[in-house]
């Protein structure tokens, strides 16, 4: 998968020593608190776990965690070894075949092609149950930059290119939201 994995299979060690576990979980738990006790949430380029998927499954969230980096999974399954996992790039992915009350994407979209990011968008509104949500992070601009991490290109389509494509797919834009490090948060549900 390392093919897939956007960098962050080089990048696995870097990333998992400095991710800040600060930053993000308070949006992700207040996001999450609009879900059903219990509910099943597809974790997208879930990394090796913390702080989002630990926040999620400490608060008795069933969680499915996806990313294409073999270290990155190896890390989230030797912390969270009953969490489903898989190996797997978003946009190849079959989301283990099921429906999920929720969806985050946290520091992935932007990593991805506009084309793959349409297309995971569309994968998203086939997985959502009727009701459900999702949760994104990328900026609210159409910008282009270098990540930090793996010095490659991220793009972010930008609200009005964002907002188009969920209307497409029958969702809805219901919120906006920024953490304590100035990451932008589409808050999105499936009516």
């Amino acid at each position: 998968m390392t093919g897939k994995s956007n960098g962050y299979e080089e990048a696995a060690e870097d990333f998992i020593r400095k991710r800040n576990s600060l930053i993000g979980p308070a949006v992700v738990r207040a996001w999450s608190r609009t879900l059903p006790h219990g509910a099943s949430v597809l974790d997208l380029g879930c990394g090796h776990g913390v702080p989002i998927s630990q926040v999620l499954i400490n608060d008795g969230f069933a969680v499915y965690g996806v990313d294409a980096s073999a270290k990155m999974i190896a890390a989230f399954r030797g912390r969270f070894p009953d969490a489903h996992t898989e190996c797997s790039s978003v946009e190849d992915s079959e989301f283990f075949g099921t429906t999920f009350d929720g969806v985050v994407a946290w520091g992935l979209m932007f990593l991805l092609s506009p084309g793959i990011q349409a297309l995971v968008i569309r994968k998203i509104a086939r997985a959502l149950k009727r009701g459900g949500k999702f949760i994104f992070t990328s900026p609210r601009e159409a910008v282009t930059w270098t990540d930090v991490m793996t010095k490659r290109e991220s793009i972010s389509l930008g609200f009005q290119a964002y907002q188009k494509i969920l209307l497409a797919e029958d969702l809805v834009l219901s919120g906006e939201q920024s953490d304590e490090g100035e990451n932008h948060y589409y808050l999105v549900s499936k009516p």
